[in-house]
Protein backbone atom coordinates (compact mmCIF):
# COMPACT_ATOMS: atom_id res chain seq x y z
CA UNK A 1 0.00 0.00 0.00
CA UNK A 2 1.25 3.38 -1.18
CA UNK A 3 2.14 6.11 1.69
CA UNK A 4 2.11 9.55 0.65
CA UNK A 5 3.77 10.26 4.30
CA UNK A 6 6.76 7.77 5.52
CA UNK A 7 6.16 7.01 9.26
CA UNK A 8 6.33 3.91 11.49
CA UNK A 9 3.87 3.78 14.63
CA UNK A 10 4.87 3.41 18.47
CA UNK A 11 3.69 1.93 21.09
CA UNK A 12 3.22 5.42 23.73
CA UNK A 13 3.68 2.67 26.74
CA UNK A 14 6.59 0.22 25.50
CA UNK A 15 7.84 2.85 22.88
CA UNK A 16 7.88 -0.54 20.86
CA UNK A 17 7.78 0.47 17.29
CA UNK A 18 5.96 -1.31 14.44
CA UNK A 19 4.73 -0.63 10.48
CA UNK A 20 0.89 0.63 10.14
CA UNK A 21 -0.82 -2.80 8.60
CA UNK A 22 -2.98 -0.60 7.51
CA UNK A 23 -5.13 0.57 9.39
CA UNK A 24 -3.73 -0.28 13.38
CA UNK A 25 -5.67 1.22 15.84
CA UNK A 26 -3.74 -0.26 19.42
CA UNK A 27 -0.18 -1.88 20.60
CA UNK A 28 0.80 -5.44 18.71
CA UNK A 29 1.01 -7.90 21.26
CA UNK A 30 0.67 -5.64 24.34
CA UNK A 31 -0.99 -6.70 27.57
CA UNK A 32 -2.51 -3.09 28.44
CA UNK A 33 -4.35 -0.49 26.57
CA UNK A 34 -1.72 2.00 25.24
CA UNK A 35 -1.80 4.85 22.72
CA UNK A 36 -0.17 4.28 19.78
CA UNK A 37 1.42 7.44 17.89
CA UNK A 38 2.81 8.02 14.33
CA UNK A 39 6.46 8.74 14.37
CA UNK A 40 6.97 10.97 10.97
CA UNK A 41 10.64 10.17 9.05
CA UNK A 42 10.38 14.02 8.25
CA UNK A 43 11.51 15.39 11.73
CA UNK A 44 11.26 19.11 10.20
CA UNK A 45 7.97 20.10 9.28
CA UNK A 46 7.57 21.00 5.65
CA UNK A 47 4.44 23.16 4.54
CA UNK A 48 2.88 22.29 1.22
CA UNK A 49 0.64 24.63 -0.93
CA UNK A 50 -1.88 26.19 0.30
CA UNK A 51 -4.31 24.72 -2.48
CA UNK A 52 -4.23 21.15 -0.41
CA UNK A 53 -5.99 22.60 2.20
CA UNK A 54 -5.27 20.34 5.54
CA UNK A 55 -2.63 18.63 3.10
CA UNK A 56 -0.27 21.56 3.07
CA UNK A 57 0.73 19.42 7.11
CA UNK A 58 1.12 16.09 5.25
CA UNK A 59 4.38 15.68 6.27
CA UNK A 60 3.14 15.25 9.62
CA UNK A 61 0.12 13.18 8.35
CA UNK A 62 -0.87 9.08 8.45
CA UNK A 63 -1.90 9.58 5.05
CA UNK A 64 -1.87 7.68 2.06
CA UNK A 65 -4.42 9.48 -0.37
CA UNK A 66 -5.53 13.60 -0.64
CA UNK A 67 -9.38 13.84 -0.86
CA UNK A 68 -11.46 16.49 -2.58
CA UNK A 69 -12.74 19.62 -0.55
CA UNK A 70 -10.07 19.85 2.82
CA UNK A 71 -9.43 23.93 4.20
CA UNK A 72 -6.89 23.81 6.79
CA UNK A 73 -7.46 25.62 10.16
CA UNK A 74 -5.64 29.59 9.92
CA UNK A 75 -4.49 31.52 13.09
CA UNK A 76 -4.06 35.04 13.08
CA UNK A 77 -3.22 37.64 16.16
CA UNK A 78 -6.52 38.71 17.91
CA UNK A 79 -6.88 42.80 18.53
CA UNK A 80 -10.53 43.07 19.65
CA UNK A 81 -10.79 39.91 22.68
CA UNK A 82 -7.40 40.50 23.26
CA UNK A 83 -7.93 44.41 24.19
CA UNK A 84 -11.33 43.59 25.68
CA UNK A 85 -9.07 40.89 27.92
CA UNK A 86 -5.96 43.21 27.82
CA UNK A 87 -3.67 40.26 26.61
CA UNK A 88 -0.94 41.33 24.35
CA UNK A 89 0.03 38.03 22.60
CA UNK A 90 -3.63 36.12 22.23
CA UNK A 91 -3.33 34.07 18.67
CA UNK A 92 -6.69 32.62 17.46
CA UNK A 93 -6.97 29.58 15.69
CA UNK A 94 -10.18 29.26 13.52
CA UNK A 95 -11.92 26.18 12.26
CA UNK A 96 -15.37 27.06 10.22
CA UNK A 97 -17.24 29.39 7.50
CA UNK A 98 -15.11 32.96 7.42
CA UNK A 99 -14.33 33.74 4.03
CA UNK A 100 -12.71 36.79 4.28
CA UNK A 101 -9.93 35.29 6.13
CA UNK A 102 -9.54 32.33 3.88
CA UNK A 103 -11.45 29.23 5.46
CA UNK A 104 -14.37 28.00 4.18
CA UNK A 105 -15.66 24.33 5.96
CA UNK A 106 -18.86 23.67 4.95
CA UNK A 107 -19.47 21.86 7.98
CA UNK A 108 -18.11 24.90 10.20
CA UNK A 109 -16.47 22.15 12.38
CA UNK A 110 -12.88 21.31 13.28
CA UNK A 111 -13.91 17.61 12.76
CA UNK A 112 -13.48 17.97 9.20
CA UNK A 113 -9.74 18.23 10.11
CA UNK A 114 -10.31 14.67 11.49
CA UNK A 115 -12.92 13.58 8.78
CA UNK A 116 -9.99 13.98 5.86
CA UNK A 117 -6.91 12.87 7.41
CA UNK A 118 -9.01 9.32 8.73
CA UNK A 119 -10.55 9.28 4.87
CA UNK A 120 -6.45 9.98 3.93
CA UNK A 121 -5.27 6.99 5.68
CA UNK A 122 -8.42 4.63 4.78
CA UNK A 123 -6.69 2.65 1.62
CA UNK A 124 -8.52 3.61 -1.61
CA UNK A 125 -9.23 0.01 -2.41
CA UNK A 126 -11.31 -0.95 1.51
CA UNK A 127 -14.38 -2.51 1.09
CA UNK A 128 -15.28 -2.58 4.58
CA UNK A 129 -17.92 0.39 5.48
CA UNK A 130 -16.36 2.90 8.06
CA UNK A 131 -18.32 3.34 11.30
CA UNK A 132 -18.29 6.77 13.18
CA UNK A 133 -20.00 7.30 16.46
CA UNK A 134 -20.85 10.97 17.25
CA UNK A 135 -22.57 13.86 19.37
CA UNK A 136 -22.85 15.71 16.22
CA UNK A 137 -20.32 17.75 14.91
CA UNK A 138 -17.99 15.06 13.71
CA UNK A 139 -20.85 12.97 11.59
CA UNK A 140 -21.94 15.96 10.37
CA UNK A 141 -17.47 16.42 9.14
CA UNK A 142 -17.54 12.62 8.55
CA UNK A 143 -20.64 12.77 6.25
CA UNK A 144 -19.70 15.72 4.01
CA UNK A 145 -16.79 14.30 3.36
CA UNK A 146 -17.21 10.74 3.02
CA UNK A 147 -20.34 11.59 0.55
CA UNK A 148 -18.01 14.21 -1.55
CA UNK A 149 -15.40 11.39 -1.85
CA UNK A 150 -17.62 8.18 -2.12
CA UNK A 151 -16.51 6.67 1.21
CA UNK A 152 -18.96 4.19 2.15
CA UNK A 153 -20.43 5.48 5.85
CA UNK A 154 -22.67 4.39 8.53
CA UNK A 155 -22.95 7.31 11.30
CA UNK A 156 -24.28 6.50 14.64
CA UNK A 157 -25.44 9.46 16.46
CA UNK A 158 -28.12 10.01 19.33
CA UNK A 159 -31.79 11.22 18.21
CA UNK A 160 -31.71 14.38 20.38
CA UNK A 161 -28.82 15.58 18.31
CA UNK A 162 -30.02 14.74 14.85
CA UNK A 163 -30.76 18.79 14.72
CA UNK A 164 -26.72 18.90 13.92
CA UNK A 165 -26.72 17.14 10.63
CA UNK A 166 -27.17 19.73 8.47
CA UNK A 167 -25.76 20.68 4.73
CA UNK A 168 -25.95 22.81 2.29
CA UNK A 169 -26.11 20.06 -0.40
CA UNK A 170 -27.59 16.44 -0.05
CA UNK A 171 -25.83 13.25 1.05
CA UNK A 172 -25.24 10.74 -1.29
CA UNK A 173 -26.36 7.57 0.01
CA UNK A 174 -22.89 5.51 0.54
CA UNK A 175 -23.95 7.43 4.31
CA UNK A 176 -26.16 5.90 6.54
CA UNK A 177 -27.23 6.94 9.45
CA UNK A 178 -28.84 5.41 12.73
CA UNK A 179 -29.56 6.38 15.97
CA UNK A 180 -30.17 5.96 19.72
CA UNK A 181 -33.52 6.88 20.63
CA UNK A 182 -34.66 10.29 22.64
CA UNK A 183 -33.09 10.52 25.99
CA UNK A 184 -30.10 8.57 25.19
CA UNK A 185 -26.45 10.37 24.58
CA UNK A 186 -22.76 9.63 23.31
CA UNK A 187 -22.18 6.98 25.04
CA UNK A 188 -25.08 5.22 23.89
CA UNK A 189 -24.32 6.19 20.24
CA UNK A 190 -20.73 4.72 20.89
CA UNK A 191 -22.65 1.31 22.03
CA UNK A 192 -24.79 1.15 18.89
CA UNK A 193 -21.15 1.31 16.48
CA UNK A 194 -19.65 -1.43 18.61
CA UNK A 195 -22.43 -3.80 17.79
CA UNK A 196 -22.12 -2.99 14.29
CA UNK A 197 -18.63 -3.49 14.47
CA UNK A 198 -19.08 -7.24 15.34
CA UNK A 199 -19.98 -7.44 11.99
CA UNK A 200 -17.32 -8.28 9.32
CA UNK A 201 -18.76 -5.54 6.96
CA UNK A 202 -17.68 -2.48 9.18
CA UNK A 203 -14.72 -1.18 10.51
CA UNK A 204 -14.16 0.69 13.49
CA UNK A 205 -12.82 4.65 12.85
CA UNK A 206 -11.34 4.11 16.08
CA UNK A 207 -12.08 7.75 17.88
CA UNK A 208 -8.43 8.65 19.84
CA UNK A 209 -6.89 5.60 18.90
CA UNK A 210 -6.86 6.21 15.49
CA UNK A 211 -3.58 8.34 14.54
CA UNK A 212 -4.88 10.21 11.78
CA UNK A 213 -7.85 11.85 13.58
CA UNK A 214 -5.26 13.05 16.33
CA UNK A 215 -2.83 14.02 13.95
CA UNK A 216 -5.64 15.83 11.52
CA UNK A 217 -7.00 17.61 15.16
CA UNK A 218 -3.47 18.29 15.59
CA UNK A 219 -3.48 20.64 12.41
CA UNK A 220 -4.84 22.93 14.96
CA UNK A 221 -1.57 23.43 16.74
CA UNK A 222 0.69 23.65 13.71
CA UNK A 223 -1.13 26.38 12.01
CA UNK A 224 -0.93 28.61 15.13
CA UNK A 225 3.02 27.79 16.00
CA UNK A 226 4.11 28.44 12.34
CA UNK A 227 2.17 31.46 12.02
CA UNK A 228 2.92 33.08 15.85
CA UNK A 229 6.75 31.13 14.89
CA UNK A 230 7.07 29.52 17.98
CA UNK A 231 5.70 27.62 20.66
CA UNK A 232 2.61 29.12 22.74
CA UNK A 233 2.39 29.49 26.53
CA UNK A 234 -0.82 28.20 27.00
CA UNK A 235 -3.42 26.49 24.87
CA UNK A 236 -7.13 26.48 25.27
CA UNK A 237 -9.87 24.39 24.33
CA UNK A 238 -12.70 23.14 25.71
CA UNK A 239 -13.06 19.24 25.51
CA UNK A 240 -15.47 16.13 25.07
CA UNK A 241 -13.24 13.59 25.07
CA UNK A 242 -9.98 15.47 25.30
CA UNK A 243 -8.46 14.16 21.99
CA UNK A 244 -7.84 17.25 20.84
CA UNK A 245 -6.15 18.30 23.67
CA UNK A 246 -4.03 15.29 23.49
CA UNK A 247 -3.18 16.02 19.77
CA UNK A 248 -2.47 19.43 20.64
CA UNK A 249 0.53 17.95 23.37
CA UNK A 250 1.47 15.24 20.44
CA UNK A 251 1.92 18.20 17.95
CA UNK A 252 4.09 20.14 20.89
CA UNK A 253 6.41 17.17 20.98
CA UNK A 254 7.36 17.13 17.41
CA UNK A 255 7.40 20.78 17.21
CA UNK A 256 9.78 20.86 20.05
CA UNK A 257 11.65 17.77 18.16
CA UNK A 258 11.80 19.92 14.82
CA UNK A 259 14.36 22.52 16.70
CA UNK A 260 12.67 25.94 14.95
CA UNK A 261 9.71 26.75 17.28
CA UNK A 262 11.42 26.25 20.86
CA UNK A 263 11.47 23.99 23.41
CA UNK A 264 8.99 24.87 25.78
CA UNK A 265 5.59 22.61 26.11
CA UNK A 266 2.24 24.83 26.27
CA UNK A 267 0.11 24.53 29.48
CA UNK A 268 -2.97 22.78 28.59
CA UNK A 269 -6.10 25.19 29.62
CA UNK A 270 -8.99 23.06 28.79
CA UNK A 271 -12.85 23.31 29.77
CA UNK A 272 -15.46 21.46 30.40
CA UNK A 273 -19.55 22.84 30.16
CA UNK A 274 -20.83 22.59 34.01
CA UNK A 275 -22.71 20.44 35.05
CA UNK A 276 -20.94 17.74 32.72
CA UNK A 277 -17.15 17.17 33.96
CA UNK A 278 -16.10 14.05 34.18
CA UNK A 279 -12.72 14.99 33.79
CA UNK A 280 -12.93 17.82 35.49
CA UNK A 281 -13.99 15.35 38.57
CA UNK A 282 -11.19 12.66 37.70
CA UNK A 283 -8.34 15.59 37.39
CA UNK A 284 -8.78 17.49 40.57
CA UNK A 285 -8.95 13.95 42.77
CA UNK A 286 -5.46 13.60 40.94
CA UNK A 287 -7.08 9.97 39.46
CA UNK A 288 -6.02 8.24 36.37
CA UNK A 289 -9.53 6.59 36.38
CA UNK A 290 -12.65 8.55 35.74
CA UNK A 291 -14.91 8.67 39.12
CA UNK A 292 -18.23 6.54 38.90
CA UNK A 293 -21.03 7.86 37.39
CA UNK A 294 -24.50 6.81 37.01
CA UNK A 295 -25.18 6.58 33.41
CA UNK A 296 -28.82 8.20 34.37
CA UNK A 297 -27.61 11.02 36.32
CA UNK A 298 -24.84 11.41 33.26
CA UNK A 299 -28.06 11.45 30.74
CA UNK A 300 -29.71 14.40 33.05
CA UNK A 301 -26.29 16.39 33.17
CA UNK A 302 -26.19 15.93 29.21
CA UNK A 303 -29.54 17.60 29.13
CA UNK A 304 -28.31 20.61 31.21
CA UNK A 305 -25.80 21.90 29.11
CA UNK A 306 -25.55 24.06 26.06
CA UNK A 307 -22.43 22.21 24.33
CA UNK A 308 -23.81 18.87 23.65
CA UNK A 309 -20.91 17.61 21.79
CA UNK A 310 -18.57 18.22 24.86
CA UNK A 311 -21.05 14.89 26.36
CA UNK A 312 -18.63 11.88 26.13
CA UNK A 313 -18.37 9.63 29.29
CA UNK A 314 -16.03 7.00 28.39
CA UNK A 315 -13.07 9.89 27.29
CA UNK A 316 -9.82 8.43 26.76
CA UNK A 317 -8.49 9.98 30.03
CA UNK A 318 -7.15 6.89 31.95
CA UNK A 319 -5.54 5.42 28.76
CA UNK A 320 -1.96 5.62 28.57
CA UNK A 321 -0.90 8.75 26.39
CA UNK A 322 -4.19 9.89 27.19
CA UNK A 323 -5.27 13.29 28.76
CA UNK A 324 -4.50 12.34 32.56
CA UNK A 325 -0.87 11.60 30.58
CA UNK A 326 -0.67 14.90 28.56
CA UNK A 327 -1.83 17.34 31.61
CA UNK A 328 0.61 15.50 33.84
CA UNK A 329 3.19 15.90 31.29
CA UNK A 330 2.43 19.53 29.67
CA UNK A 331 0.74 20.74 32.74
CA UNK A 332 -1.93 22.76 32.82
CA UNK A 333 -5.99 23.35 34.16
CA UNK A 334 -9.41 22.17 33.58
CA UNK A 335 -11.70 24.78 33.78
CA UNK A 336 -15.77 24.64 34.48
CA UNK A 337 -18.13 26.87 32.23
CA UNK A 338 -21.55 26.89 32.94
CA UNK A 339 -24.65 27.82 30.75
CA UNK A 340 -24.51 31.58 31.44
CA UNK A 341 -20.76 32.13 31.25
CA UNK A 342 -21.21 30.33 27.74
CA UNK A 343 -23.36 32.37 26.42
CA UNK A 344 -21.74 35.66 27.89
CA UNK A 345 -18.72 34.26 26.03
CA UNK A 346 -20.23 33.32 22.82
CA UNK A 347 -21.81 37.10 22.47
CA UNK A 348 -18.60 38.63 23.41
CA UNK A 349 -17.04 36.91 20.89
CA UNK A 350 -19.19 37.86 18.28
CA UNK A 351 -19.02 41.53 19.48
CA UNK A 352 -14.99 41.61 18.99
CA UNK A 353 -14.14 39.67 16.62
CA UNK A 354 -16.78 40.05 14.28
CA UNK A 355 -18.26 36.16 13.88
CA UNK A 356 -20.70 33.44 15.80
CA UNK A 357 -18.69 30.41 17.39
CA UNK A 358 -20.08 27.10 18.36
CA UNK A 359 -21.08 26.95 22.03
CA UNK A 360 -18.17 24.20 22.83
CA UNK A 361 -15.96 27.57 20.93
CA UNK A 362 -17.63 29.60 23.72
CA UNK A 363 -16.66 27.16 26.40
CA UNK A 364 -13.06 27.78 25.44
CA UNK A 365 -13.58 31.48 25.50
CA UNK A 366 -15.19 31.33 29.11
CA UNK A 367 -12.60 29.49 30.45
CA UNK A 368 -9.95 32.05 29.14
CA UNK A 369 -12.22 34.68 30.95
CA UNK A 370 -12.27 32.96 34.00
CA UNK A 371 -8.00 31.90 33.77
CA UNK A 372 -8.02 36.13 33.23
CA UNK A 373 -9.88 36.81 36.14
CA UNK A 374 -8.20 34.17 38.35
CA UNK A 375 -5.22 35.32 37.81
CA UNK A 376 -3.48 31.96 36.16
CA UNK A 377 -2.45 33.12 32.63
CA UNK A 378 -0.23 36.73 32.30
CA UNK A 379 -1.53 39.86 30.32
CA UNK A 380 1.69 38.96 28.34
CA UNK A 381 1.49 35.22 27.89
CA UNK A 382 1.25 33.97 24.10
CA UNK A 383 -1.79 32.23 24.16
CA UNK A 384 -3.43 29.50 21.80
CA UNK A 385 -7.01 29.57 22.02
CA UNK A 386 -8.49 26.94 19.54
CA UNK A 387 -11.73 28.25 18.06
CA UNK A 388 -13.02 24.98 16.92
CA UNK A 389 -15.81 26.05 14.87
CA UNK A 390 -17.31 28.84 14.58
CA UNK A 391 -19.45 30.57 10.86
CA UNK A 392 -22.62 28.36 11.91
CA UNK A 393 -25.18 30.93 12.32
CA UNK A 394 -23.49 32.72 9.36
CA UNK A 395 -23.16 29.94 6.71
CA UNK A 396 -27.09 28.73 7.57
CA UNK A 397 -28.22 32.20 6.79
CA UNK A 398 -26.17 32.18 3.61
CA UNK A 399 -27.32 28.63 2.50
CA UNK A 400 -30.23 26.45 1.62
CA UNK A 401 -29.89 23.39 4.10
CA UNK A 402 -30.75 20.24 3.74
CA UNK A 403 -31.22 17.44 7.22
CA UNK A 404 -29.91 13.88 7.12
CA UNK A 405 -32.61 11.52 8.36
CA UNK A 406 -32.11 8.39 9.84
CA UNK A 407 -32.44 5.46 8.05
CA UNK A 408 -33.46 3.21 11.81
CA UNK A 409 -33.85 4.49 15.07
CA UNK A 410 -32.76 1.87 18.15
CA UNK A 411 -34.00 1.66 22.07
CA UNK A 412 -31.41 2.69 24.39
CA UNK A 413 -29.57 -0.60 25.40
CA UNK A 414 -30.78 -2.51 21.93
CA UNK A 415 -30.78 -6.27 21.71
CA UNK A 416 -27.09 -6.54 19.67
CA UNK A 417 -28.33 -9.20 17.33
CA UNK A 418 -31.67 -7.37 16.59
CA UNK A 419 -29.81 -4.67 15.53
CA UNK A 420 -26.84 -6.45 13.43
CA UNK A 421 -30.04 -8.23 11.47
CA UNK A 422 -31.03 -4.60 10.97
CA UNK A 423 -28.08 -3.08 9.77
CA UNK A 424 -27.55 -6.23 7.72
CA UNK A 425 -30.92 -5.53 5.88
CA UNK A 426 -30.35 -1.57 5.88
CA UNK A 427 -26.27 -2.60 3.56
CA UNK A 428 -27.90 -5.61 1.60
Amino acid sequence: MSQITSYTLESIATGQQFNDAGWTLDPINEPHPSLIRAIYENKQLMLGDESLGIYKFATWLPVHRYLNGSFAPITYKSEGLAKKLNLTNLYITFSGYWPERGIEMSTCSFKETEAYTVGGRLPADEKRILVVASAGNTARAFARVCSDNNIPLLLCVPEDNLDALWFDQPIKPNVKLIASAKGSDYYDAIALGNIACELPIFLAEGGAKNVARRDGMGTTTLSAVTHIGQIPDYYFQAVGSGTGAIAAWEANIRLINDGRFGNKKMKLMVSQNAPFQPIHDAWYANSRQLLPLDDDHARKQVEEIIAKVLSNRKPPYPITGGLFDAMKDAGGEIILVDNNQLSKASELFLQTEGIDIHPASAVAVGSLIKAIENKMIQSDATIMLNITGGGEDRFKAEMKLWYLKPNLIFPINPDHESVKEALLKLFK
